[in-house]
């Protein structure tokens, strides 16, 4: 399921990059920062439209409706979309709450 939803943020984060709504140079990888902290490529407004790309994406290749931007994970300390990696992580997380 990694694979899969990095593949989803991955693609998104393609499309941003040709509207300019993400500026990143270089191989887009599981490291790629995205939200938050010194090294974070994407506003605010670009972080909605990247959570809302992935949520479909979600819910348009797995089948499943998740809401990745819920109250625990705005309250975190550390933000769950600072990094494809911790997005990911944050997906898989939520995908499995829900599935229970």
């Amino acid at each position: 399921m990694q694979e899969q939803l990095a593949a989803i943020i991955f693609e998104n984060l393609q499309e941003m990059q040709k509207t300019g709504d993400f500026a990143y140079e270089g191989s887009l990888t599981v490291d790629t920062p995205l939200y938050g902290g010194k090294d974070g490529r994407l506003d605010s407004l670009s972080l909605v439209r990247l959570i809302v790309a992935v949520e479909q994406g979600i819910q348009d290749r797995l089948n499943l409706t998740v809401s990745l931007a819920d109250p625990k994970a705005l309250s975190q300390t550390r933000t769950p979309f600072r990094s494809v990696s911790t997005l990911v992580n944050h997906a898989i997380t939520v995908i499995g709450v829900e599935e229970k």
